[in-house]
Order: C-alpha cells, then structure tokens, then sequence
C-alpha cells in the first residue's frame, strides 16, 4: 500500500507547482531533483506508482526544506489583523435566522454534496458524455448507472465506493463525506470548546475524533506535522504544498451558522480552524465560506449573501480577484457552458483539488443561480473540479436561503433525514437535530 499525500517524493512535485504558482523561484530546487532522476510531474491520486529509492526519498526532504525556507510571497496579508484592517465598519444584517433555514442548510450541504460524489475525480467532459449517455444532459437530478454504455462506463469509471451510495438507484441516507463530517467536527469544537477556540483547539479536536484515514492533502500533512510535534500554525507550513488548496473552504459553514448576519465574526472563527492546515487562498477561502454562511439565513437573496463573503476578503488578494471575477460571468448570464469555458480558460492550469478555481466555479454557480437550489447546485457540478464540495458549499448556500421546507421533496427525500459518519457520536444522526444544536448555538451568539 502507498500512503498517499505524505511521501517526499510525491509532496516535492506539488511544491514546485504551488511555488511557481505563488512566484517563488524555484529553478534551483527543481533542476537538482531532476538531475537526481526525480519526476516532476505532480501524482494526480496523491502517490506516485512505487516508493522512491532511500537516497531520492532524503533529497525530496532535503528539497522540501529548501523550499519552505524560501522568502513568503508578498502582497497578500499575512495575519488576521491585517485583513481585519480593510473590512467594512458596519456590514452586519438583521440576525433571525429561523430553525428552518439552518436546517436548509445542513440539508442543502448533504444534498448537493451527494450529487457531486460519484463524478468526484472525473473531468468535466466525461461528466458530460455520462450525463449525454444517460439522458440526463444538462445535469437536472442525480447521476445514475442505468442505461450508461459500458464503452462510456469504461472511459470514465465511477470511484466505487462513493457509487455504492450516491448513485439514484443506490441512495439510502446521506453517506460519510469529509464535507460533511467537518461540519459536524465544527459543530462538537463549539460545544465542547465554545466560541474562544483556538487554533490548539482544532488540533485537539482533531486528533480526538478524526480519524487520520478521513482526511487527505493539506489536512492529511497537518495531521502527519502534528503528529511531530508541531503546534498550529507551524502545522500549515511544513512541508506542506496543498496550502492553498480546497480543504480548509470545506470546513466552516458552521461558523457563519452559528453567526446569522455577523460575516466578520464567522470569518474570525474560520481564521482560527483554517490556519491548522493553510495560509493566503486557503485561508481566505475558508473565511469567504463563512462569511456567506453567516448571510445565507437571514439574507434576501444571494447577491447580499456574495456581498457579505466578499466583505471579509482582503484587497487585491489572487484570492478575492478570482471570485469576483467569477461572479461577475456568472451574473451576466447567458450560457452555462461558457461561462464555465472562461473559467477553465482563466484557472485550468491549477489542480482540481486548489482553492482558486473551485471557488471561482462556485462564485460563478451561486451568481447564475441566483439563489435557486436546483439550478446553482447543478451548475456547479456539472462545472467539474471538486464536484461534491462544490455541489457542497453551493447546496449549503442556497439551502439557507430557502429554508428545509421550500428544498424540493426530490433533493431531500432520499437523504432520509440521516447521515453517516466515522466521528464518535454522530454516525446515523438527524439532520433535525443538528439543525436543532446549530439554533441552539446561533441564539447564544445574538442574545437571544
């Protein structure tokens, strides 16, 4: 077996690229581990065919090293006081939030996860040629296996074990998924720890009730530093090329939820989780996603709730150009297909799993949606990159903004009502009752 996302050798490749993509220089890292025999092509799935020789396993280590001791990028802020500096003086909104639309959202987060899970992994023009297969072009309900052409089933096979459970004719409940069971690890951090967590705190909860084997890239090499002794931030910086990657934007819905209409203090909280595993785009990421969470149960509609995510990004960041870039294709309208061309086009060369480009495609699906569940969540997984957090985030969004009742019966029903999960306590919970933990937490924040 090779562990994936941890080995030397296949970190050391996706250095190079999240170097050069940052504006690092690189050159000298990157000829001695070609001159060594080392391959620079990033392994897709994490690790590479076969273990590396001793030797070139230390060089990777050697080269690691290297890279982590090159000057941090400017032109970005680098702490929370910094970005705090820029943010408006006043942005909060009236905070009702309702037990039903937090529902919605716990719901719309499970149901647009579920759709995006069995074409996690398959490019976006395969998801196209099995949804043209199946007679489900444009994407309008869930992925299916029946009448799939075994010629198209072959050229883009499904991960097998997310089909076992997210397929139409196989959904029974919402499977175990990272997106969702960072949700519920939130939900337990503000319980148990309240609202002053720290970064500590996170790495606690961590390794209490994560297990290692749930979590991948960016989380998977924190876990690995903290494992070594190191404390948080350190843990985002080591030997760490997925820093600016999707997994901290997947984390911390719950802490807009638990903030209705106070983007800024949810984006506080995010701050504080996403900094264990990330720096720059990855952070800001998960402070974009909290902010709209904050907004999307007591907003309007989603161009208040893009306002408020908006609000907490810092100026001029690669981050902050790319969603508002992004939402201002998705606003205009017009066809999907193109809007996601100039995407692809703008952010192609980033890998699937980055943050930049799945939070562009997510920008984008929420502004065309506006505020519809279907059509957003949709729009953002027939979008390819991470389908399922996409699908995810954007579900979480819009499902606030309805509330459970208004989901249609056709997203929700095959849920029912219940998720699986590895984390102690949570496997086989309702949806109800998270919804009803997450009010009770949302009433302590505003005073109610």
């Amino acid at each position: 077996m090779r562990l994936t996302w941890v080995q030397p050798e296949d970190l050391l490749p996706h250095e190079l690229a999240a170097s050069r993509d940052e504006g690092r220089d690189v050159t000298a890292i990157a000829r001695r581990w070609a001159a060594a025999g080392g391959d620079a092509t990033p392994p897709v799935s994490g690790a590479s065919a076969s273990p590396a020789p001793a030797a070139l396993r230390a060089l990777a280590v050697e080269l690691l090293d290297a890279a982590d001791a090159l000057p941090t990028p400017g032109g970005e802020p680098g702490d929370l006081d910094e970005v705090r500096a820029h943010w408006p003086a006043a942005w909060d909104l009236p905070a009702k939030a309702s037990l039903d639309r937090l529902h919605g959202g716990w719901l719309g987060r499970a149901a647009g996860c579920l759709l995006g899970k069995p074409v996690e992994k398959i490019p976006r023009e395969g998801i196209r040629e099995i949804l043209t297969a199946t007679g489900r072009w444009p994407l309008r309900d869930w992925f299916t296996a029946e009448g799939l052409p075994a010629e198209v089933a072959a050229r883009w096979p499904w991960n097998r074990r997310s089909a076992a459970t997210s397929l139409a004719e196989n959904i029974d409940g919402m499977p175990e998924d990272d997106d969702l069971n960072f949700a519920l690890l939130a939900l337990r951090l503000l319980e148990t720890a309240g609202r002053g967590f720290t970064g500590a705190d996170v790495a606690e909860a961590w390794l209490s009730w994560l297990p290692a084997g749930r979590v991948f890239t960016a989380e998977r090499v924190a876990y690995r530093n903290l494992l070594l002794g190191l404390v948080p931030p350190d843990t985002a910086r080591r030997h760490n090329p997925f820093r600016e990657w999707i997994g901290a934007q997947i984390r911390t819905d719950v802490y807009g939820w638990v903030n209705p209409g106070h983007p800024g203090r949810a984006a506080e909280l995010a701050w504080r989780d996403a900094s264990v595993s990330h720096v720059r785009s990855g952070v800001h990421g998960a402070m974009w996603v909290a902010a709209m969470a904050a907004a999307a149960p007591v907003a309007d509609g989603i161009e208040a709730v893009l306002d408020a995510g908006e609000s907490v990004l810092p100026p001029g960041g690669r981050f902050t150009a790319a969603v508002r870039e992004a939402r201002a294709l998705g606003a205009a309208g017009g066809d999907w297909e193109r809007i996601v061309d100039a995407l692809y086009e703008r952010h192609g060369h980033l890998h699937w799993v980055h943050v930049r480009n799945n939070a562009a495609l997510t920008a984008a699906a929420l502004a065309y949606g506006g505020g519809d569940f279907e059509r957003s969540v949709c729009a953002a997984v027939s979008g390819g990159w991470d389908t399922d957090s996409n699908g995810a985030t954007v579900g979480a969004v819009t499902g606030a903004l309805s509330g459970a009742a208004a989901l249609p019966r056709r997203w929700v029903d095959p849920l029912r009502g219940r998720l699986a999960s590895s984390i102690a306590g949570f496997d086989g919970i309702g949806f109800d009752e998270l919804a009803a933990r997450t009010f009770a937490l949302a009433g302590e924040g505003t005073g109610r």
